[in-house]
């Protein structure tokens, strides 16, 4: 990269910096806010033993991300030491890109952190909010600020520029323009902002039509809803005292409020009823019969039954009401029933 050309002057990347402050500004106040809150603001976020640990959100968003960062998620989720390690190296990279953008300080390295935090969050939490698309609109407009500043720098009112004036053979130096603030020729930044509109193109649209289709086919909810909760089923199995377990994962609804589950039956292959648990029974779980996998959102009994977040998964085991019953091997059907009415159904065996 050099430092100027006839094509551009000096003068054209000054007019840029006094156009792109307002983005800069309001760029690095959203990632500093970021990271403030949970180091100065609202240190709870970053505290484990408090109910808005961080990875409570984190969890939160598990069903739903995407590029198979839902497996990542949960290995960190069983791993306290890395989780609370990559919490905290995401806040710091917020906190200090967000200040380093405001001041203008290594102006393109910190546009850069934000791309990727912005990339993270969409891809994490972009299918989340019930009334719109609302961290998938923030993230995609935090990336499209991040990528305009990787290209225009800070070449006024900013530290980049007080030390290139105080020492102008840095403008010569190929690092300092690449990682701070510097000229780019008419080719170099045609290039680089040709590539930058592509990628935005590229990936706004497909994470869109992904979470909400209407591009090349109708507006839908997306794979994982964030509207209706839904319940994954799975290992079912029935013990012949009439002990049923099985594997609970809410994968898709609102994050803002659990589902709660209110009655579990029991039927045969001909539909006969076998046991009922109301939530007379259900509330009196254990800890032992609730084998939460994640120590953040967890399936628990509440007074009318079970309270299921989103994200929560669980291996729940439901001890016989009915005294002295003998089933045999054969196919029974689970039927759980939430607080709206829904129901969903399991093949044990």
């Amino acid at each position: 990269m050099l430092n100027s050309t006839p094509e551009l002057s000096n003068t054209s990347w000054k007019s840029s910096g006094i156009i792109i402050l307002c983005v800069r500004f309001v760029q690095g106040w959203i990632f500093w806010g970021g990271g403030s809150r949970r180091f100065i603001y609202d240190p709870e976020k970053l505290d484990p033993y408090s109910s808005q640990w961080m990875a409570n959100k984190l969890q939160s968003a598990m069903p739903g991300a995407l590029l198979g960062i839902e497996h990542a998620i949960s290995f960190l989720l069983q791993h306290f030491i890395l989780l609370y390690a990559a919490i905290i190296l995401f806040s710091l990279v917020e906190l200090i890109s967000g200040l380093a953008l405001i001041f203008g300080f290594f102006t393109r390295t910190a546009a850069f952190a934000t791309v990727m935090v912005s990339l993270a969050l969409m891809l994490i939490f972009g299918w989340q909010g019930t009334t719109c698309m609302d961290e998938w609109t923030m993230a995609s407009a935090t990336l499209a600020m991040g990528l305009t500043l990787m290209l225009s720098g800070a070449p006024i009112y900013s530290i980049d520029n007080e030390l290139l004036k105080r020492k102008p053979h840095l403008g010569q130096k190929k690092w300092f323009t690449v990682l701070a603030s510097g000229d780019l020729t008419w080719r170099q930044l045609k290039t680089l902002g040709m590539l930058c509109l592509v990628f935005t193109v590229f990936f706004t649209l497909s994470t869109y039509s992904h979470y909400r289709g209407a591009i090349f086919s109708a507006y839908h909810s997306g794979p994982v809803s964030a509207y209706h909760y839904d319940l994954e089923l799975s290992n079912g199995i029935v013990k012949s005292n009439g002990t049923v377990e099985f594997n609970v994962y809410v994968n898709s609804g609102p994050t803002a409020a659990p589902m709660y589950i209110i009655r579990i039956e029991l039927v045969d292959a001909n539909g006969q009823l076998i046991e009922t648990w109301e939530p007379a029974h259900l509330r009196t779980l254990s800890d032992h019969q609730i084998e939460n996998k994640y120590p953040y959102n967890r399936i628990t009994v509440g007074l009318y039954g079970l309270v299921a977040p989103v994200s929560a998964a669980a291996k729940i085991s439901l001890p016989p009401i009915k005294v002295a019953l003998n089933l045999s091997r054969k196919k029974y059907q689970l039927q759980i029933y939430t607080v709206n009415g829904h129901r969903w159904d399991l093949a044990v065996m």
